[in-house]
Order: C-alpha cells, then sequence, then structure tokens
C-alpha cells in the first residue's frame, strides 16, 4: 500500500463541492480544507501496483471544479 497527499486548488467557492465529491473516490481516505494557495488536502491510499499519475489525472483532476493539483508521493510513515 502506497500513500500520497493530494493538495487541490478550487474554483472560487467550489471547495466543499469538490471536497463531497472527492470523498466518493475511490481511493480517497480523508479530504481536508486548508489555507494558503491550495484549498484542499486528501489523503489517498494506492495499491503498490497503482500508477499514481493515472490516478490523479484520472480521478483527482476530472472532478467538477478542480483547477489545480499538487502531488505529494510519501515514503514511510513513522506513526
Amino acid at each position: 500500500m502506497q500513500t500520497i497527499f493530494v493538495m487541490v486548488k478550487c474554483e472560487l467557492g467550489k471547495a466543499y463541492e469538490v471536497a463531497e465529491e472527492a470523498m466518493s473516490a475511490d481511493h480517497v481516505s480523508e479530504v481536508y480544507s486548508t489555507s494558503g494557495q491550495y484549498d484542499l488536502l486528501m489523503k489517498c491510499y494506492l495499491d503498490e501496483r497503482t500508477d499514481i499519475g493515472h490516478f490523479v489525472t484520472s480521478q483527482i483532476q476530472t472532478l467538477a471544479h478542480v483547477k489545480d493539483t499538487f502531488t505529494i508521493i510519501t515514503f514511510k510513515a513513522f506513526a
């Protein structure tokens, strides 16, 4: 299992709609609202064989009202 975080920039006023839709997407575990350059932070768990780029471009970037994404790939959890 690999964990990635995807920061999402939404169209103005649409963050809550994007968050609701993202929660129904496969592999999205948690969605947080954030301040700063991005509106949402999504925690996703992917199978080791899953192509991260394909997942982000086909499952996250295609959500309605998403303008931009920034993906963080993790290596090890220290918890």
